[in-house]
């Protein structure tokens, strides 16, 4: 049976763009040649750490949302994420229903414009 999860992980600052990027490849192929089906991936860019990892305060985040049999292409994955001295910070989480229409609005703009568009027009009356 088909689950979909969501796995979020932290690549180290050190990495240049391209290393960063080969970085995410590796872990999309890793997902799709498991048997897995990536629904949708965000890359959330260089952010500041709640507290310092591996003495740095900043990290590459990414998001990959996938479907995939239960728990076969996660513990594949989460041990690629374990062995590579690239990722300081993963964690994966099975989606439930609510998870599931939650992400879909939100990919739809339906979710976070609206407070967007209430501040603009205060701003422009």
């Amino acid at each position: 049976m088909s689950k979909q999860y969501e796995t979020v992980f932290i690549l180290t600052p050190i990495l240049s763009e391209a290393q960063m990027r080969d970085a995410v490849e590796k872990f999309r192929t890793l997902i799709t040649e498991n048997g897995g089906t990536l629904v949708h991936e965000e890359n959330w860019g260089l952010r500041k750490l709640a507290y310092p990892i591996q003495k740095k305060n900043t990290g590459y985040y990414n998001v990959f949302e996938y479907s995939a049999e239960a728990g076969v292409v996660v513990d594949v994955l989460e041990t690629e994420f374990r062995r590579d001295e690239r990722i300081m910070r993963f964690l994966t989480i099975a989606l439930d229903k609510d998870s599931l229409a939650y992400n879909e609005k939100k990919r739809k703009g339906l979710i976070g414009r609206k407070k967007e568009e209430t501040t603009e027009s205060k701003t422009e009356a």
